[in-house]
């Protein structure tokens, strides 16, 4: 009887930890182990991208980064493509994602979306030949015209709701998009606001016209797995406190206002 009564609590002993390791939060776990991993796919300009020493950096890296030093633990970078980021979360690849992810119903089907730390919008690249005859997205719906967008995107969404007409083509990076337009292969190329209108400065792209007016609205955030609501709990209070110190509009400056950073950036 005695024997039965130890092995009963031993059970439950081992539940109750089992339990307590189940519950545990993504950013619990960090803080054990010290780092805090984060996929990320670093192509999105200025969001995260690859400097010319290799480094990943960019506006949600400094984020990140600021996290990081916010939980006391290191910051590791998980580079995976874009279409890669969902099943790596899930398979504990790393602890969240921050990459440029826009929230939408059917992702927060799949994953738990942070506040939103920025919105942007869709826009669009053209090339010089449609200049006058191109002025709103409708006017790229007709089949004649060929429409370049990054895989896996909400630009790549965005282009299928709105262009069903138009032949529509996606690739790896939005650099490749870019230069399908620049090559003339493609009309017109769709991604977010800040990456086109940085990409337009380049002195390769400069001929490039472009609809600056968004046309979607997107704001973006950091996804954790479903259910980790101690972690974005955390994540929510991080982001209005560095909303309120100064950090958030420090960063912005930086990366949004400023232009010394492209210099290091391939």
């Amino acid at each position: 009887m005695i024997k039965r009564y130890c092995s009963a609590l031993l059970m439950g002993a081992v539940a109750l930890i089992h339990g307590a390791l189940v519950q545990a939060g993504a950013l619990d776990d960090a803080v054990r182990r010290g780092v805090l991993k984060v996929g990320t796919t670093p192509t999105y300009v200025p969001f995260e991208m690859t400097d010319k020493q290799g480094r990943i950096v960019g506006f949600e890296v400094d984020l990140l980064h600021a996290m990081s030093r916010a939980l006391g633990v290191e910051l590791e970078l998980v580079a995976v493509p874009y279409t890669e980021l969902l099943s790596g979360l899930m398979a504990r690849k790393f602890d969240l994602i921050g990459s440029g992810m826009t929230v939408t119903q059917e992702r927060n089907l799949k994953l738990n979306f942070s506040d939103s730390f920025i919105v942007v919008g869709q826009t669009v690249l053209l090339h010089p030949r449609l200049a006058g005859k191109v002025a709103s997205i409708e006017d790229l719906d007709e089949a004649g015209y060929r429409i370049a967008t990054t895989e896996g995107t909400t630009a790549q969404a965005a282009a299928q709701r709105f262009l069903g007409a138009a032949r529509l083509s996606s690739f790896a990076t939005p650099e490749e998009g870019v230069r399908q337009v620049v090559s003339g292969v493609a009309d017109a190329f769709i991604h977010d606001a800040p990456y086109n209108l940085i990409a337009m400065t380049r002195p390769e792209n400069q001929a490039l016209l472009a609809l600056e007016q968004p046309f979607t609205y997107e704001p973006l955030a950091f996804g954790l797995k479903k259910g980790d609501y101690d972690s974005l709990n955390w994540i929510n209070h991080f982001l209005n406190q560095v909303a309120q110190d100064g950090t958030y509009d420090r960063l912005y400056d930086k990366w949004f206002k400023d232009t010394d950073w492209m210099a290091e950036v391939d």
